[in-house]
């Protein structure tokens, strides 16, 4: 099995999930008492999320460079980035480290190709939104056309995420904004809708609404036990 390196704490709520979905998938994959192996490095996010405002990307870039380089030290066989935001500096990433990187926007992707997905509304913050490094990925690499939410409505997806999901705060009155921006997404031509933030599926389920949802999340996690499952016989847990 190889060692899952987890770059996390952007924010801490949905790092928890992706600890909890990668345990559960090696453990539903390999039976018994398996659990995945996992080197876990997590990031103060106020220091990430003043960069992310001011804009200061490069030094973001070196913090989170800092800390792939920890978790590669410590045995990691690949990086999972806990965040969608984040992903804008994997490139500088990339360069730091030997190990490789499971690419968030290429996991979903592959997703959505399976299943005939062309045309998909994004929600996230508005730099995951309005920035060019999420969108021309899925355009550029998948042929996958990205359909936004209006300018009123990234700013309320944008506020949610930091002053309430990653805080822990999940309130009905948000989560009916949400739902309500996915309807319309979808009245104006999204076949499916990304939740493109990790902290948006602790507040939206695929159960309240007949949109499609892909949780960026849990298609993450469940390629990175693919990842590290690769190669091993699952009925008896060895290579």
């Amino acid at each position: 099995m190889k060692t899952v390196g987890m770059l996390g704490g952007m924010s801490w709520e949905s790092t928890l999930t992706y600890y909890q979905a990668i345990n559960r998938g090696v453990q539903e994959a390999l039976g018994a008492l398996h659990s995945a192996k996992i080197i876990l490095v997590s990031v103060d996010f106020e220091e990430i999320e003043k960069c992310q405002r001011k804009g200061d990307w490069e030094k973001t870039a070196a913090v989170l460079s800092r800390s792939a380089q920890q978790a590669e030290a410590g045995g990691a066989d690949f990086l999972v980035l806990c965040t969608n935001t984040m992903h804008k500096v994997v490139p500088e990433i990339e360069a730091s480290i030997s190990i490789p990187v499971l690419h968030i926007v290429d996991a979903t992707a592959e997703q959505l190709k399976q299943d005939g997905i062309k045309q998909v509304g994004l929600l996230g913050t508005r730099f995951t939104m309005e920035q060019a490094f999420y969108k021309e990925r899925l355009k550029n690499f998948f042929d996958v056309e990205v359909m936004l939410p209006l300018q009123d409505q990234r700013e309320l997806v944008h506020r949610v995420i930091y002053e309430e999901l990653c805080l822990g705060e999940l309130k009905e009155c948000s989560r009916k904004h949400y739902l309500e921006i996915i309807e319309t997404l979808y009245t104006r031509g999204a076949e499916a809708v990304i939740l493109g933030c990790t902290e948006i599926a602790l507040l939206v389920k695929q159960s309240q609404t007949s949109v499609p949802l892909y949780d960026t999340t849990t298609i993450h996690a469940a390629s990175a036990v693919e990842w590290a499952l690769k190669g091993i016989n699952r009925t008896s847990g060895l290579a």
